[in-house]
């Protein structure tokens, strides 16, 4: 009788207050029921979820942005310094960063399997080690790969490797390795988010995730000046995973883009320079072309770049050997950049090629060859174990791509420059969405504009037509060497 009478108030209440008894949700021991949703108690589940992941999401954005504005301006400060040295120490000073990176991360970070030696080492184990010991196998430097292996799962993502990883990012990009700042300023977003809501113990359950989200999503617009930029960004990247496109992700990532890009105006920082198309294709011929041309060669450029990174992310070899092959093409690249071009364009994720082709007077040839060293520049301090992230680096080689054809066709050189840039960001690192976000949100003439998103369409095919092709090769000799293997 008690369990008759209680039945239909447990039914009653579950329609009242949303969530609480969902469909399928056991109420009897080996009987479920189902309890539909009124359309109105949809609707306040809905507005709660955007009520509680937007307060959420506003949080981890506010510490999130701030503290990526704060770590990237002492990285601008840092590869300043040593930009403005001689050729020998802009040859040098970045391999002392990619040694350190790794001896941070594989020399300090211990791995799982590695048991503590030592009766001392013992006693602190089960604390110190949380924060440097790393999953058996993972890429230590690999920032993204991170994001999007917890993407939709922020409450498993271990913030408490953030501290090692981020003086393995001041190394190698502070001190001028060709990796870029986005993905660092997106991943400690998301670690700052996700740690606050690991502390927040009892509303952890709805905090942690659109913290995470939030806090990730402002780093990224904080960095780039471009409120949808940091929302793009992460939504599109955890699509990656399979992470869905829920009101909970979406508004926290909402919340997180807008207050990004407010904290960078309040504080008046330029922490990216973005090339702005200031004129506009001169006829309907130039803009097919430019769209046509540019965005081809850029993505097919950053492409290619792009898989040989996350090839060269996945080798495993040791780590020594790994930073000696990489450490050494990074230097005689580097050697070869400041011959060919400045040793100011051989440094950094970028800027200071873009800066160069700006102010030299120079062939189309001279520029594609930079174009291409810089592409194997980023790969080879990422292969050696380089901590940062391929954004910028994308950005710069689209750029340079994109001013091959600027002189010969007639095409303006910003505008060349704007679509090679975000042409390399749709075909290289895969974000046609986040490239759409960067192109409407910097601006300029609307018919450059246009030419600039018909250029990430070519691209993105481009890019997605080069990777297919690149992975068929590689299937087709890996099968070759099996047949060889067998035969043998």
């Amino acid at each position: 009788m008690l369990r008759a009478t209680q039945e239909p108030r447990r039914r009653a209440l579950a329609l009242l207050i949303p969530g609480l008894c969902r469909r399928g949700t056991p109420v009897e021991s080996g009987r479920t029921v189902e309890v539909p949703l009124t359309k109105r108690s949809r609707l306040q589940q809905l507005l709660s979820t955007i009520a509680t992941s937007g307060l959420s999401g506003l949080v981890g954005a506010l510490v999130g942005a701030g503290l990526v504005i704060g770590f990237t301006q002492l990285l601008k400060m840092s590869l300043a310094v040593v930009s403005s040295q001689a050729t020998w120490v802009i040859i040098v000073v970045p391999l002392v960063g990619l040694c350190l990176s790794v001896l941070v991360l594989y020399g300090f970070g211990l791995s799982e399997n590695a048991k503590p030696e030592g009766k001392g080492e013992e006693k602190r184990a089960p604390w110190a080690s949380k924060w440097r010991t790393f999953v058996p196998g993972v890429a230590r430097s690999d920032l993204t790969g991170e994001m999007v292996a917890f993407a939709g799962e922020e409450d498993r993502f271990p913030w408490r490797l953030a501290p090692i990883r981020a003086v393995a990012i001041a190394a190698t990009v502070g001190l001028g390795g060709p990796l870029g700042t986005e993905a660092p300023a997106a991943y400690l977003g998301v670690a700052v988010g996700s740690a606050m809501g690991d502390f927040s113990r009892g509303w952890r359950r709805w905090f942690l995730r659109p913290a995470a989200v939030g806090g990730g999503a402002a780093g990224v617009s904080a960095l780039m000046g471009i409120p949808l930029v940091g929302t793009a960004y992460v939504l599109e990247l955890g699509r990656r995973h399979d992470a869905p496109l829920d009101a909970e992700r979406v508004t926290a990532a909402l919340v997180g883009g807008v207050v990004g890009w407010l904290m960078n105006i309040a504080l008046h920082v330029n922490l990216i320079r973005l090339v702005v198309p200031k004129e506009p294709p001169h006829s309907f011929a130039q803009a097919v072309m430019t769209a046509v041309l540019i965005g081809a060669l850029s993505g097919s450029i950053t492409s290619i770049t792009g898989a040989a990174i996350y090839r060269a992310k996945g080798w495993n070899a040791h780590p020594v050997l790994r930073l000696a092959i990489g450490g050494l093409v990074l230097c005689a690249v580097t050697v070869t950049i400041a011959r060919v071009a400045s040793p100011q364009a051989a440094i950094g994720p970028g800027g200071g090629s873009i800066l160069w082709v700006e102010n030299t007077p120079t062939t189309a040839l001279t520029v594609l060859g930079v174009t291409v060293l810089r592409a194997m520049a980023t790969t080879a301090g990422a292969a050696a174990g380089g901590c940062g992230g391929l954004f910028v680096p994308f950005l710069a080689v689209g750029d340079l791509g994109g001013r091959v054809f600027a002189h010969g066709f007639g095409v303006p050189d910003d505008l060349a420059g704007s679509a090679g840039a975000a042409s390399g960001i749709a075909g290289g690192y895969r974000l046609p969405v986040t490239a759409v976000t960067v192109v409407l949100g910097q601006g300029g003439p609307h018919v450059a504009m246009l030419c600039c998103l018909a250029t990430v369409l070519v691209a993105t095919f481009a890019g997605a037509g080069v990777g297919a092709l690149l992975d068929r090769f590689e299937a087709l000799g890996r099968s070759y060497i099996a047949r060889r293997a067998h035969q043998y």
